[in-house]
């Protein structure tokens, strides 16, 4: 068997990477979007695998902040493999994550994706939350008359300690591991985040009876699926997020954007509430692994 390599990625490893990154997807893959921003930033480290004298494998390892690292973007040549290039690529982004200083490193997987299950699992990489996507467009049909009574409102730091006593108390929170996606990259909810997403007006709030029932992190964003609104974090009853997922569909035409997009908990009232307001189901779930370093 040929001696294996990982080592920081080089520009000249390229166009062998995204050669065989071509097929990942039958739209491709993102790999050529982000590579530059991988290769040249100091808060990671993008890694190939070399065998036979040729990249044939690729992963990156990105610091979130102080200590918490993200994993992403591995992809082994179909051709070479089973021939413990994976493994060889998660250890280098685990050294690469511990000698950085992180104390938790996460990642992103689908459901379906079995052989990256078991590496992950073999490697006391531990399930702490799931997800899918949901996908609508401006709602141009008459909104239900229940979703016209009340409508979800920008928080404000007078609210702060209510959505944390919310969070705290919701069932919701701990199944999607106490975590708000940006994308496919997912950061703790902290009071600092929650704080951050009030100041830059991505953060929603649904007041009922007065009291609070329901939040939304809803923000601006745009890459190779165009601009959109995209929803990272969704809570409340059934009924609430239901009317909070309409509500945005209607407030499209304010953000100048005609599709939503929705990475929300893979619960079974969840997915009844986006149905109700009618949005799409991606067809995908993705399960997010967590590894606790000290």
């Amino acid at each position: 068997m040929p001696d294996l390599e990982v080592r920081p990625a080089r520009p000249e490893d390229r166009e062998a990477v995204l050669a065989f990154c071509q097929q990942t997807w039958e739209w491709g893959d993102y790999i050529g979007y982000v590579w530059d921003e991988w290769l040249n930033n100091p808060q990671g480290k993008l890694f190939v695998a070399i065998e036979d004298g040729r990249p044939v494998g690729v992963t990156n390892i990105r610091m979130l902040n102080a200590t918490e690292a993200w994993f992403e973007g591995m992809r082994v040549d179909p051709t070479f493999r089973q021939h413990g290039i994976a493994s060889a690529l998660f250890n280098a982004q685990l050294a690469e994550a511990k000698q950085r200083g992180a104390t938790t490193i996460r990642l992103i997987t689908e459901s379906t994706n079995t052989a990256a299950i078991h590496l992950l699992e073999r490697s006391a990489m531990n399930r702490v939350g799931s997800y899918t996507t949901y996908r609508a467009v401006v709602a141009i049909t008459p909104a239900k008359s229940s979703y016209a009574l009340e409508t979800p409102v920008l928080a404000t730091a007078a609210d702060l300690d209510d959505i944390i006593d919310y969070l705290n108390n919701s069932n919701i929170f701990p199944a999607i591991g106490g975590l708000y996606y940006q994308g496919f990259t997912a950061y703790t909810v902290t009071s600092d985040l929650l704080l951050e997403k009030i100041t830059a007006q991505q953060l929603y709030i649904l007041r009922r009876w007065d009291r609070l029932d329901g939040l939304v992190i809803a923000e601006q964003r745009s890459g190779h699926q165009g601009k959109h609104l995209f929803i990272g974090y969704i809570d409340g009853t059934t009924e609430s997020i239901s009317m909070i997922a309409y509500a945005m569909r209607r407030f499209l035409p304010d953000f100048g954007l005609e599709n939503i997009i929705a990475h929300v908990p893979d619960l079974m009232m969840v997915r009844d509430a986006f149905v109700g307001a009618e949005y799409e189901w991606g067809g995908k779930i993705f399960y997010t692994y967590e590894r606790v370093l000290i």
